[in-house]
């Protein structure tokens, strides 16, 4: 889709791109093919210009540039063609704010392999790790999981980011990242109901009680948080096309679901919930298991 892309050259813009479109203008090979005739030059020589260098920036893997240059909204677009360098992210924290909050563990997934990072053993090798890739995919990162993560490592992440909450919004998805996943179909099984708040009550027993079932439920919860992203990032890319000449030619498949190493104790969450149970009353006294 980027190729087929105009929005982000000065001057352009969404409505006089969907006009090339309809001009027959689908590419940029197009787009330059036609600047060459100067009877037929579609448009000024400083949009040729950023055209050719965006053929430059595509052919150096430099997903920023068009980060930089699409209009709110339509990052989307670099999804494609910077997916074998991207990386779905999510952090899991204290729930404390301020100077008090810290990331207790972090779920890195590639398309291919989950990684976890858990505060007091590994969380250090994220920072080396996540150079690996070019874009990050996120559900709300923008606000949250990124500033927590600069935050907490005194780094900057300069990937181009793709932050699914406003995309799905504008696809009328709200309601979450759980809420998101059931409007399409995604099921956490023993994990239904499982939420952030959740996630701190796990960390917690797992610090004060030394119960790896716990960690282990909570690197569970938060690898659903990280793999879930991938099949919403293709629904999401797939429906952004329907508005577009390319919403046949360009379609992706479903990806398949990776094997994840950890395993919710659903005798932990249940214990947990018992434990908190002005917080969860609708359970209160239904096994999860």
């Amino acid at each position: 889709m980027l190729i087929n892309t105009f929005c982000h050259v000065p001057g352009i813009g969404i409505r006089n791109e969907r006009r090339l479109w309809e001009r027959g203008i689908l590419s940029w090979e197009d787009y330059l093919s036609m600047s060459a005739n100067l009877q037929n030059r579609p448009c000024n020589p400083t949009s040729v210009a950023h055209i050719e260098r965006s053929v430059i920036q595509l052919n150096a893997s430099n997903p920023a540039f068009f980060s930089r240059s699409l209009p709110a909204g339509e990052c989307w677009r670099l999804f494609a063609q910077f997916r074998s360098s991207t990386a779905y992210l999510d952090i899991e924290t204290n729930g404390a704010a301020g100077v008090k909050g810290y990331i207790t563990a972090i779920t890195l997934y590639d398309g291919a392999k989950v990684y976890n990072y858990v505060k007091g053993r590994n969380l250090n090798n994220f920072k080396e790790d996540i150079k690996r890739y070019r874009v990050l995919v996120t559900y709300n990162g923008r606000c949250f999981d990124v500033p927590f993560i600069e935050k907490d490592f005194n780094i900057r992440l300069p990937q181009a980011h793709i932050d699914l909450r406003y995309i799905l919004k504008d696809l009328g998805f709200t309601g979450g990242l759980k809420g998101c996943e059931r409007q399409f179909g995604i099921d956490r099984k023993e994990l239904n109901g499982v939420d952030g708040y959740f996630a701190v009550l796990l960390w917690y027993d797992f610090k004060k009680n030394k119960n790896e079932k716990a960690l282990d439920t909570l690197l569970a919860y938060n690898a659903q948080d990280v793999v879930n992203l991938e099949p919403l990032m293709v629904a999401a890319y797939n429906l952004k096309l329907k508005s577009t000449p390319f919403h046949t030619s360009h379609l992706l498949p479903a990806p398949p679901s990776p094997e994840l190493t950890f395993k919710a104790d659903t005798e932990t969450i249940n214990r947990i919930r018992h434990a908190n149970r002005k917080f969860y009353p609708e359970v209160c006294g239904q096994p999860l298991g």
